[in-house]
């Protein structure tokens, strides 16, 4: 499959949104007067729950399978709303000027993120207690000066960001109890993506579903976007270069700024991608407090396909 160009100016959509979200590290307002093209792609989860992967299978499919191009995704894939020394023009202009089909990264909620009937979004969800401790190694592999860099931003929203407690427990606690401190309030961000899931340019995945059977995921992406079908060679090199083994071999190309913010380099950002390292660690009556708040605060529906994927 070819990369695809343009060869006219695109047309310009306009999404709209209902509220902001400022904290030390994001900036909804970002986002704002955003030029969308009609066949931009924005690739959404809370965090830790595939997103990179994603990238790196729509590098595969929007840039070219198999080329160059397509093994570097950070290159062609924004963090729009990340608070950052690069000016927000700046950011619209470097996005502005790309030939390809955009793909978008956002860890918003709907709502916040612009939203538009013309535009398609790709949702990625995983169970919670497998995105924390995920995001643990994440937090703690995170150096000081990444932490410094962003806190002293102008313009900070809310506490400073600092380094997580050592221990998953207790960094599990301060989640649970901060609805998603230090990072962004959790349920609110899953009701809202589970709450457009009936909508034709919303696609809902499950991180459990992609390391089940990534070829059926990659099939319904292809689908969803309104691709040509793969050859199954085509569809074997895609599998391949969004193989946790290949990420991990050429991790400068699948983390943000090539690792060089995280102790250990960019393996440690492409880490293991396994789910229940939280099994054995995390208190019964933890497991049990959970799986009842899941329940409260998303309903039956949604809480059993957080916990288990499947085909919404």
């Amino acid at each position: 499959m070819c990369a695809r160009h343009r060869t006219r100016p695109p047309r310009i959509i306009h999404a709209t949104k209902t509220h902001d979200l400022r904290t030390a590290l994001v900036d909804s307002t970002a986002w704002n007067d955003f030029a969308f093209r009609p066949d931009d792609v924005l690739v959404v989860t809370y965090g830790k729950a595939g997103t990179s992967w994603m990238q790196a299978i729509l590098a595969q499919l929007l840039l070219g399978i198999g080329s160059n191009a397509a093994a570097h995704p950070q290159d062609a894939s924004s963090w729009l709303e990340m608070r950052s020394s690069e000016p927000v023009a700046d950011r619209h202009a470097r996005l502005a000027a790309q030939t390809h089909r955009r793909f978008l990264k956002s860890h918003l909620p709907l709502g916040i993120l612009p939203y538009s009937p013309h535009l398609k979004y790709i949702y990625i969800a995983r169970d919670a207690r497998d995105l924390i401790w995920s995001m643990h190694n994440h937090h703690s592999r995170t150096m000081p000066e990444a932490f410094d860099a962003v806190n002293a931003l102008p313009d900070r929203c809310g506490p400073p960001m600092a380094p997580p407690p050592a221990d998953p427990v207790v960094y599990w606690r301060e989640w649970m109890d901060g609805d998603g401190a230090p990072w962004w309030p959790f349920w609110s961000h899953t009701r809202s993506w589970w709450a457009a899931r009936d909508r034709p340019n919303v696609l809902l995945l499950h991180y459990a579903d992609m390391l089940a059977d990534l070829p059926a995921v990659v099939r319904q992406i292809v689908a969803f976007l309104d691709l040509s079908p793969l050859t199954p060679d085509e569809m074997a090199t895609v599998v391949d270069r969004c193989s946790f083994a290949y990420m991990r071999e050429h991790a400068s190309n699948m983390t943000p700024g090539g690792g060089r913010f995280f102790h250990g380099g960019p393996q440690s950002f492409i880490f293991k991608g396994t789910n229940g390292r939280w099994r054995g660690v995390l208190p019964d009556a933890d497991v049990a407090a959970y799986e009842a708040r899941v329940v409260t605060e998303l309903g039956e529906d949604c809480a059993r396909w957080l916990a288990e994927g499947g085909r919404v």
